[in-house]
C-alpha cells in the first residue's frame, strides 16, 4: 500500500527523533535548564554596583521575558558549557564539534527543547564561550 502525500505528512508529525533521548542531549537539556538561577545576581560586583553591569565584560544578570534570572557561575564558565555541547553534540550529530569558529546554532536547537532556546545563546555569550560577530556566533578558545 503506498501512503499519499497528506498521509506522509500528517505521519511526520507525529515521529519523534529518537536522538532527543539519548543521553548527551537529555543531559544537556537539563544543564541548560539549571544554568541560571531565579532573580538578579548578587555576587559582591552586582551588590556593590548596585546592579550596574555596564563596566562588565559578560552579562550577570538577564530578562526572559519577565522573569529576572542570573547565570550560576560555578557550573557555567565556558569550559564547563564547551563540554556539555561537545557531547550534545557528538551525541546527536555522530560528528565532532569544531571547537572555534562560526556555530551552527540551527543544529544545536534541533537537539535543544523549544522552551529553553531563550537561554541558549545568553548562556554561550555570557560564559564567554561563543561572541557575536555581525550576528554569527562564533566558538571561542577555551583554556583548557
Amino acid at each position: 500500500m503506498t501512503l499519499s502525500s497528506e498521509a506522509k505528512m500528517t505521519g511526520d508529525l507525529f515521529e519523534v527523533d529518537k536522538r532527543l533521548a539519548l543521553k548527551p542531549i537529555v543531559e544537556f537539556n537539563a544543564y541548560l535548564r539549571a544554568a541560571f538561577a531565579d532573580g538578579p545576581c548578587t555576587c559582591g560586583r552586582c551588590v556593590a554596583s548596585q546592579g550596574d553591569e555596564s563596566g562588565y565584560e559578560y552579562r550577570h544578570t538577564f530578562d526572559f521575558a519577565g522573569r529576572v534570572a542570573s547565570r550560576r557561575f560555578a557550573s557555567t564558565a565556558g569550559s564547563d558549557v564547551l563540554q556539555a555541547l561537545k557531547k550534545a553534540w557528538l551525541s546527536y550529530t555522530k560528528a565532532e564539534l569544531p571547537v572555534t569558529g562560526n556555530l551552527e546554532l540551527d543544529t544545536v536547537k534541533e537537539f535543544v527543547e523549544p522552551q529553553l532556546h531563550r537561554l541558549l545563546v545568553p548562556l554561550l555569550l555570557a560564559s564567554g564561550l561563543a561572541r557575536d560577530v555581525e550576528g554569527q556566533l562564533q566558538l571561542q578558545p577555551q583554556a583548557a
